[in-house]
């Protein structure tokens, strides 16, 4: 299979990088184009892939087409190569945020099309290589276009195929999760700093305890709340520290703020 990117920024780099690297595709098998043609033939360069002067030529190249371009610019650039579409059976991946498949169907004038169009919400972990995406495609997606759009995720992390109905929720628990992770990490370090410990020296203390307990909930069977248990040694610090947390009301604030960016996402969503 032949992968395009239109857009070739920071999110499209990483994805490319990771298809490559896995062995995914080969490099000859991706092709790049962007407004910004020398950027864009640098990138190929960098990573052995191909090169487009036009985004119709992208897509006459490839079989799957992922749009790495704001929200507000996709209607544009479906416009642009709506023609192309048209006459070749092409699947259309979206990674922008809030932005349903139905909706780039109506705003470009593809509703009567039988046009496979697969939406991705990835996090910024993917410029890590450990990402967690969402995967759904429309009506017209086929379960083999959607499983190959899941691997290719799967290269730069973890994804899974939810019903788009659900990317409200998933936004929330994932794409705005690392923000939520950031400020609880600074708050652990600040509560160090304030019995001692330098800032910098806090802030790669509670950096390595989060990664190390992320990767140790990863690799068992167990529930996260076994696993606080398993922590927790009758009468012991760790025990009197989550009770405080529990009485300051840490589990429902935290409910609270999922609860908030599920109803921005919806209502940003309506907007469009």
């Amino acid at each position: 299979m032949k992968i395009g990117f239109i857009g070739t920024g920071n999110m499209s780099g990483a994805i490319i990088k990771g298809i490559i690297d896995s062995k995914f595709v080969d490099a000859s098998d991706v092709h790049l184009y962007d407004r910004n043609v020398d950027f864009a033939k640098s990138r190929a360069e960098g990573f052995g892939a191909n090169a487009t002067d036009t985004a119709t030529e992208l897509v006459e190249a490839v079989d799957y087409i992922l749009l790495g371009v704001k929200p507000h610019i996709i209607p544009a650039v479906v416009k642009e190569i709506r023609d192309s579409l048209a006459k070749n059976d092409k699947v259309l991946i979206s990674i922008a945020a809030g932005t349903s498949t139905e909706s780039i169907l109506k705003t470009v004038g593809l509703a009567n099309m039988e046009q496979s169009i697969i939406r991705v919400m990835p996090n910024m972990n993917v410029m890590v290589g450990e990402g967690a995406s969402a995967v759904a495609g429309n009506e017209n997606a086929t379960e083999e276009q959607v499983e190959f759009v899941k691997d290719m995720f799967g290269t730069i992390g973890k994804s899974w195929v939810l019903d788009e109905h659900y990317f409200s929720a998933f936004t929330a628990i994932s794409g705005s999760m690392p923000a939520y992770v950031f400020l609880f990490i600074d708050s652990i370090a600040r509560a160090g700093v304030k019995h001692g410990l330098t800032k910098a020296m806090a802030d790669e203390i509670a950096t390595q305890a989060v990664l190390g307990s992320a990767k140790t909930l990863q690799g068992t069977d167990d529930s996260a709340w076994t696993m606080v248990d398993k922590v927790s040694s009758p009468g012991g610090t760790t025990v009197a520290g989550l009770l405080e947390l529990i009485d300051e009301g840490f589990i429902s604030d935290v409910v609270a703020g999922v609860d908030a960016t599920v109803a921005k996402d919806i209502e940003l969503g309506k907007q469009k």
